[in-house]
């Protein structure tokens, strides 16, 4: 049902004696969003042939005759690829089926050799699943997974260099790809933002793909819709094609959703469609119409066997599946006494959480290795914007320093100097740690009791007013006398000395 019939029902529901003067409906929007993550398994070789799936080869020196569909060749399939898949089936709590069937989708496009696409339409992999994300008001919510099933990838266009032109690089053309096909259950791009978020971490996790975004190793596909508030029925849904940042997908969704509230509002249809999002303009542009599987003439590929696992190799690959994000999560919160903030913060990325683990294993303080990993060094990636696997600040490094600061070789402000010199790259190999730049720069720790009182006494002798204010009851000033001692020691007194000391000098 349009608005605008929508409208014309409600419209006509009074009676001209009941009908208020200059009635107006204001038409309340529910957002229906669906999304189909397209991941690359991360195997040495293709699905259907021994072609190399590495990322950076010269254009087309990747792609050999099975790839390339040429007369006579026939496709042998990757087993690794089956394992991965049912790797991510078992991680979402998902039915493995036991028979799956590779399809015919045809199709023709330039980066398309074949012109069909193998792929699984009516047996696929891994059934129904479901993931659970966090909401921004702190409650959960569940997402359902339809199906996730196994595909080649297709070849890319290339638009760039070629003049009025397009150039076709099929190195990739053969990767293995999972499918995972969400229900319609995320009501805002945020929590499309989220589950795509949640899904990345845990392919990251199971060590199925690298993840990475921009090189086309986890991208999707948005199918956006909008219905009125109580209405069962699902509106005319736009799919928005190839989307490859989790920035991106919230700025294109939102986009798309004013598109189509426009033209609902403005009495207009929403037409079933695929369209591109234009990051630089903002804005997405109609592709094609919306074709639906009848319009792929699928059928059982003939030159491949069904898949067929038993229930006790399901059984081998579960049992051989790692700790996943939530799983970890909860660990930290109940044996090292972090946060469920905290936690959550630490288990999104892998490489950060195997990173946290080195540095607290090392300093027996969880506290302490999540306050830096969540602080100065986040902050300093995020600065620099590096992804934490490529922070030049090992874990050795941190816990290097992070033992420095427990043992008061130095305090906590001169810990955030040294970080910062090891983080821009001061000092390389055996001299990159906290022990050599503490000794270079002679940032060693006051501890002596007798320097620290000759310190502080000349502060109070410095400053006859503030002690006087101090000793009529204005206690917050010894702030002022700590700012004081720290300055004149050049950071280096050890900051509980230097309290315990100057109350008894001011108090005695």
């Amino acid at each position: 049902m349009s608005a605008e019939q929508l409208r014309s029902l409600l419209q006509n529901s009074f009676t001209e004696k009941e009908k208020p003067e200059g009635l107006t409906i204001i038409m309340q929007w529910e957002v229906v969003i669906g999304l189909e993550i397209h991941v690359q398994l991360s195997t040495k070789s293709k699905i259907f042939s021994g072609a190399s799936t590495a990322y950076g080869a010269e254009p087309n020196t990747q792609a050999c005759t099975v790839d390339l569909g040429l007369p006579g060749v026939l496709p042998v399939f990757n087993g690794e690829a089956l394992y991965k898949s049912v790797m991510f089936g078992l991680a979402v709590g998902a039915q493995i089926n036991e028979r799956s069937v590779f399809d015919r989708k045809n199709y023709f496009y330039p980066d398309s050799p074949k012109a069909y696409q193998i792929s699984q339409l009516y047996y696929p992999i891994v059934g129904e699943g479901h993931i659970d994300i966090d909401l921004e008001d702190g409650s959960q919510k569940r997402i359902g997974v339809t199906r996730a099933h196994m595909e080649e990838d297709a070849g890319k266009s290339l638009h760039e260099n070629f003049q009025n032109q397009t150039g076709i690089d099929l190195n990739r053309a053969g990767t293995p790809l999972l499918e995972i096909v969400s229900e319609p259950d995320m009501r805002s791009a945020k929590e499309a933002v989220a589950y795509m978020r949640k899904i990345h971490s845990i392919v990251r996790y199971l060590g199925i793909s690298d993840g990475n975004m921009q090189e086309g190793s986890f991208r999707c596909d948005a199918n956006v819709s909008l219905r009125p508030k109580g209405q069962e029925e699902l509106g005319l849904r736009a799919e928005l094609k190839n989307i490859n940042s989790f920035r991106f997908v919230e700025k294109a969704i939102n986009v798309e959703i004013e598109r189509q509230m426009d033209i609902l509002e403005g009495g207009g249809t929403v037409i079933q469609e695929t369209r591109l999002y234009d990051s630089e303009k903002n804005e997405t542009r109609s592709m094609r119409s919306k074709e639906e599987a009848n319009d792929y003439r699928y059928f059982p590929d003939p030159d491949l066997l069904p898949i067929v696992i038993s229930v006790e190799e399901i059984e081998a690959i579960k049992q051989a599946l790692p700790e996943l994000p939530d799983a970890r999560c909860s660990r930290y919160i109940e044996q090292l006494g972090l946060s469920e903030k905290d936690a959550k913060a630490l288990t999104v990325d892998r490489d950060m959480a195997e990173y946290f683990e080195q540095v607290q294993q090392s300093i027996s303080d969880a506290k302490m290795a999540a306050n830096w990993l969540l602080g100065d060094v986040s902050a300093m990636n995020n600065k620099n914007g590096l992804e934490f696997k490529d922070c030049p600040v090992n874990a050795q490094q941190l816990t290097g320093l992070l033992k420095r600061i427990k043992d008061n070789t130095i305090s906590g402000k001169i810990a955030k100097e040294i970080f910062e010199a090891i983080y821009s790259g001061e000092g390389t190999g055996d001299e990159a740690d906290a022990d050599t730049i503490i000794e270079k720069k002679g940032l060693k720790q006051i501890t002596d009791t007798v320097a620290i009182e000759a310190i502080i006494d000349e502060v109070i002798n410095n400053n006859p007013g503030q002690v006087a204010e101090f000793l009529s009851g204005k206690d917050k000033l010894v702030g002022f006398f700590v700012g004081q001692v720290m300055k004149a020691s050049k950071g280096k007194a050890n900051p509980g000395q230097v309290n315990q000391l100057l109350m008894k000098k001011l108090k005695p």
